[in-house]
């Protein structure tokens, strides 16, 4: 049986863009169009030549890419010629393979957004599309809005659509810019515009602002798009875009769309997914999303004991598809709810071996129960897991004693009314009997302790030279200001590995501190320091 082809449209680097909190730098743009053509996605959209000089320095030079690389901006604007309009010239000249042309479908919008004519805005859509196939360029025309002009104007939503069709666009994009439309309502509705406009020639191009833009686009595609649009890891302002991520995993993992589609992404290049997902966001200095669809850390993880013990006997009982499918793998998580059937996943997994009739393990679940009734989470923190249960075999060398530490916090005022706030710490170490102390500077108290903890380890040094800090994370319960708090810090080191430690504490600091004492240890016993 022949599949047909599904063509997948990455706008990370435009659409996500919008994205509160995302500043792409030029090297950035370059280094993530890199990643998503070894993914194998179709077209990638790199942003708006002329709109800014990041942007137009990007398409000086196309990048080294397989995929098709579009640039992105609008249709001519109202009251000029396609031929005697920055905007398009900007397009036009841009070192690029496709244009993406975004116009309104919408009356009300073209009215009330644009202040022009319905003929006009028509008239931009057959002289903008015109012009750039008369250069060579493939052309793309986002139609804007609409689902939303569809419902309110069909006629006119259509005739914008036919007006990029019949002026050459290769790809007549029909978007949910609101991201307010439902699934049943866009598959009728494309099912509908392709007795008009060829389904090969259709894409979608959803919003989530309704948290429905994976469903929006598969339904899409049921109704007779051939082109996906969205963005890796579901980037793009107010709410997002749809995720490629999670839509990759669906079409490639789900017999509905398998059966009858192919794409560009191969079941190989599937197994980075993760890797991928994970690698935008460590770019962007984003903690990744533990519960997102296939790729997050919690994606395959199982926490109450019943499950855990299904799991084990048999990963279909709670997994939907095999993790390595997608790069991920499977987690048993330690926790209040456990029973020993995750104690020993979890152990397993960490490379520690315990029989399940060992004594020692229900001191460890015990001991588990006990530090989460104070406060301790190791379901996120699987370093301090590791460290508790080695301890509880006498396997963790001594490495250092703490013999006590300080942090002060200041605010420096400057002439002119400048201020500078800091922290400053002290680190009193005690190793093989010889005390070191050590002190730092750092922007705040925390990172000033990691960085006086780290500064001179002596004959351990060399052990944690690569080790850095990539997520700190503060938890408060159990009250007001007397308040628990539980600290999360997750490192990394030069090989990549990452692991995450916990403390606990009234105090944030006295939390934080533990928590990076453990990070250390876990490095220097991985590590086969002794």
């Amino acid at each position: 049986m022949t599949r047909e082809r599904l063509t997948l449209f990455d706008t990370t680097l435009r659409d996500g863009a919008q994205t509160t909190g995302v500043d792409f730098s030029l090297a950035d743009k370059r280094q993530i169009a890199a990643l998503l053509d070894e993914l194998g996605l179709d077209y990638i959209e790199g942003g708006y030549p002329g709109a800014n000089p990041l942007d137009t320095d990007f398409f000086a030079k196309r990048p080294p890419l397989k995929a098709r690389f579009a640039a992105f901006g609008m249709t001519r604007r109202q009251g000029r010629s396609a031929s005697n309009d920055p905007g398009v010239a900007a397009l036009l000249d841009a070192d690029c393979d496709c244009v993406t042309f975004v116009a309104k479908a919408w009356d009300y919008q073209v009215r009330v957004a644009l202040r022009s004519t319905l003929e006009d805005n028509l008239d931009g859509i057959r002289q903008s599309v015109a012009a750039a196939v008369a250069r060579g360029k493939e052309v793309l025309v986002d139609c804007e809005h609409f689902f939303d002009g569809y419902k309110d104007n069909r006629d006119y939503a259509l005739l914008c659509a036919n007006a990029a069709h019949e002026a050459g666009a290769r790809w007549i994009v029909l978007c949910d810019t609101n991201g307010g439309s439902l699934p049943h309502e866009v598959e009728r509705i494309v099912s509908e515009v392709a007795r008009v406009i060829p389904g090969e020639k259709l894409g979608i191009h959803a919003h989530d602002d309704t948290g429905q833009a994976v469903a929006v686009s598969l339904a899409a595609v049921r109704g007779g798009a051939r082109q996906i649009q969205g963005a890796l890891n579901g980037l793009g302002e107010r709410c997002g875009n749809a995720n490629l991520t999670t839509i990759i995993g669906n079409l490639l993992l789900k017999s509905e769309f398998s059966d009858r589609f192919e794409i560009g992404v191969t079941r190989e290049s599937l197994t980075h997914l993760t890797r991928a997902s994970h690698a935008l966001d460590e770019l962007l200095n984003r903690a990744p999303n533990r519960h997102a669809p296939y790729v997050g850390a919690s994606a395959f993880a199982t926490k109450a004991g019943i499950h855990a013990s299904a799991v084990l006997t048999d990963p279909r009982t709670y997994e939907h598809v095999p993790p390595e499918s997608v790069g991920n793998q499977r987690r048993v998580l330690v926790s209040d709810q456990a029973g020993k059937s995750n104690i020993v996943a979890e152990l397993e997994r960490l490379g520690i071996s315990l029989a399940k009739d060992d004594p020692r393990l229900t001191r460890l679940l015990e001991e588990v129960k006990e530090k989460e009734a104070q406060g301790y989470a190791y379901e996120g923190a699987d370093a301090s897991f590791f460290l508790l249960a080695k301890r509880l075999l006498g396997e963790v060398p001594h490495y250092f004693d703490i013999e006590r530490y300080s942090v002060a916090v200041d605010r420096r005022f400057g002439a002119l009314g400048s201020e500078d706030a800091g922290a400053e710490a002290i680190v009193k170490l005690r190793i093989d009997g010889r005390s070191t102390i050590s002190a730092a500077e750092g922007n705040g108290p925390i990172n000033a302790l990691d960085v006086a903890l780290r500064k001179d380890l002596g004959k351990y040094q060399s052990f944690i030279e690569d080790v850095k800090l990539v997520d700190y994370r503060v938890r408060v319960f159990q009250g007001g200001t007397d308040a628990v708090t539980r600290v999360l810090v997750e490192c990394a080191d030069a090989k990549g590995d990452i692991w995450s430690t916990v403390g606990v504490s009234p105090n944030v600091v006295d939390a934080s501190f533990e928590a990076l004492v453990d990070a250390i240890v876990y490095k220097l016993v991985r590590s086969g320091a002794v």
